[in-house]
């Protein structure tokens, strides 16, 4: 499952891209529920590597 870490910026950009739609973008951070499949496609997309597995 893919986490979250302190480079995260709020951009929103990882919600659009998932393709299980398993995250979620709150006030107080991004959430990644149990529906990642672990695809990555978040990870790459990232643009300052906020998402790691």
């Amino acid at each position: 499952m893919v986490k979250v870490n302190e480079k995260c910026m709020l951009c929103a950009g990882c919600v659009g891209i998932c393709p299980v739609d398993a995250i979620t973008l709150y006030e107080t951070g991004i959430y990644i529920d149990e529906k990642c499949i672990g695809c990555g496609a978040c990870i790459r997309f990232c643009p300052v590597g906020a998402l790691e597995e």
